[in-house]
């Protein structure tokens, strides 16, 4: 690494300076910036001397220096699962760099916040961090500038923007191409293969593996888990569980061991081999690594995993004809899930906005804006743009004397999708639903995903009748669509509570409150209609 990085120059360009002890701010300046392109490779190697390059440059009054050593260490600890200490550490770093204007900082601890919160699975946030980290590493050495392109990518591809993702990570590729750097080739072509498995495209992921083999062959690199980890579900795709678990193999065997750099990589590896237990006929060894990855996601805090691990519980007690555990654990999983989603929709509400200040920021910010207020899996905006803009529209209504009506629709018995079929089936009834909904409205009204099954219409200046006879076409349009080839026989069908302001004094909660008892007086009534104010009279 040290060779790679002798034409590196660091952020620093003022005329050298030594501190009381002889130590010179550009040697230490130099040093973190090995530190910082080292952490991805051998983030063990980086804890110590991070720890006395944050302590030299407190002894010397160099405080920027010192919170560039605190990221560092940040980032170590979220590598080792300690994803809470990462995160108080970016905050306090990113609020001194907000304080001192100092862009490095910001572009260091906005990146480092984006990995927090994806972590958290709270991919809106990530993206609001992502962006300007990107934008603020402008200036930045190459390398590190591409890291902020592969994170800022990263954050794209779990929102759902995977064209822009693929962008950002070409545009990363060609700086690490350029420079020679080959663990930083490998972590960006890793990336695309996994996008390539999750879309069903093997040929692009074994095309793309293939190329991470040829380069760590080259360069004499051992790959290392988390690499281990997108190779076997590649395996898995193509349905061969034993070439899975052998690709898997030297992490199981050495779990502690120099392979495991990320927190999360060794549980993602335990349930990639559980599975591969599972279809290979082994339901013993999945069922150990299940409760080993389990105590892991408990350890770390890693609620997503630890969901996965009932998910996949449920499914080996499935395989071996145990239903009421298999039950038992895909309720579990389902509680877990709906915990966490609810987790997440609490974070968002609450998140501050970033704020970009550069030209280059101010042309983004709508468009990166657009994206974190916006559902991932459907595409529909999200909880938090609905708490944004209907006391807006409330405020609006009562000061112009206009009408605002909102209706509150929920699909009936969706549970039975997801258990007849799968929760790949339920994720496409969900699509299809919120494109029907997207095309019925336009602006200003809107459409919304709250989460789960659950969907929200917001349709300003619509009078009561109007606004019933919309949603009774709507629940029509949705009974009606062609649901056979994804469902079979089993229908989709919505229950529909509507309410309209028609005068007075209200607010966005009390609209809510009224749609959601009409939701409900629907849902009571058999399911399958609309329910409206004047319908309860």
């Amino acid at each position: 690494m040290s060779a790679m990085l002798s034409a590196v120059h660091g952020p620093d360009t003022a005329a050298p300076s030594r501190g009381p002890a002889g130590v010179s701010r550009e040697s230490l300046a130099a040093l973190l910036l090995d530190l910082e392109l080292r952490t991805a490779d051998d983030f063990r190697s980086v804890a110590g001397p991070a720890r006395r390059a944050e302590r030299t440059a407190r002894r010397h009054g160099w405080t920027d220096l010192e919170k560039r050593a605190e990221l560092v260490t940040g980032d170590v600890l979220g590598r080792l699962g300690r994803v809470a200490e990462q995160g108080r550490i970016a905050k306090s770093v990113n609020m001194w760099a907000e304080e001192h204007a100092d862009r490095y900082l910001l572009a260091r601890s906005h990146r480092l916040l984006a990995i927090f919160h994806r972590c958290l699975g709270d991919a809106a946030e990530a993206l609001t961090h992502a962006a300007p980290g990107a934008e603020y590493a402008d200036a930045a050495p190459p390398l590190i500038r591409a890291s902020h392109l592969i994170t800022l990518a990263l954050v794209l591809d779990v929102n759902g923007s995977y064209a822009q993702a693929h962008e950002q990570f070409a545009a990363a590729l060609e700086i690490a191409t350029a420079h020679d750097a080959a663990p930083m080739e490998i972590t960006i072509l890793n990336n695309l293969a996994f996008t390539a498995y999750e879309n069903d495209d093997l040929a692009e992921a074994d095309a793309l593996v293939a190329r991470i083999r040829s380069i760590a062959a080259r360069h004499a690199l051992v790959l290392d888990g988390l690499y281990l980890d997108t190779m076997a579900r590649i395996s898995l795709g193509h349905g061969r569980p034993a070439e899975a678990l052998e690709v898997l193999r030297p992490v199981l065997e050495d779990p502690a061991g120099p392979l495991v750099t990320e927190g999360d990589a060794l549980p993602e590896c335990l349930l990639t081999a559980a599975e591969a237990y599972r279809s290979g006929g082994q339901p013993e060894q999945a069922r150990a690594a299940l409760d080993e990855a389990a105590r892991l996601a408990g350890e770390r805090a890693l609620a997503g995993v630890a969901a996965r691990v009932h998910e996949a519980r449920a499914e080996l007690f499935a395989t071996t004809g145990d239903f009421p555990a298999a039950y038992a654990e895909y309720r579990l999983f389902h509680a877990a899930t709906e915990q966490l989603h609810s987790a997440q929709r609490e974070m968002r509400a609450h998140a501050a906005q970033a704020v970009f200040e550069t030209a280059e920021a101010r042309r983004a910010t709508e468009q990166f804006r657009q994206l974190a207020l916006r559902d991932p899996l459907t595409g529909l905006y999200n909880r938090r743009h609905v708490d944004e803009q209907l006391e807006r529209l409330v405020e609006t209504a009562m000061r112009d004397g206009t009408t605002l009506s909102v209706a509150l629709l929920d699909l009936d018995f969706f549970k039975r999708v997801n258990d007849t079929f799968s929760h790949g089936v339920g994720d496409q009834v969900l699509q299809q639903v919120a494109a029907l909904l997207g095309t019925a409205v336009a602006e200003p009204a809107l459409a919304a995903r709250l989460g789960g099954e659950e969907f929200v219409l917001v349709l300003p200046g619509t009078d009561p009748a109007t606004a019933a006879a919309f949603c009774e076409q709507l629940r029509r349009k949705l009974r009606g669509h062609p649901w056979a080839e994804l469902t079979g026989s089993l229908p989709v069908t919505a229950s529909i509570g509507v309410t309209t302001y028609t005068g007075g004094t209200t607010s966005a909660s009390t609209l809510l409150s009224l749609a959601d008892r009409n939701l409900y007086a629907a849902k009571h009534a058999g399911r399958d209609r609309v329910v409206h104010d004047a319908s309860r009279r």
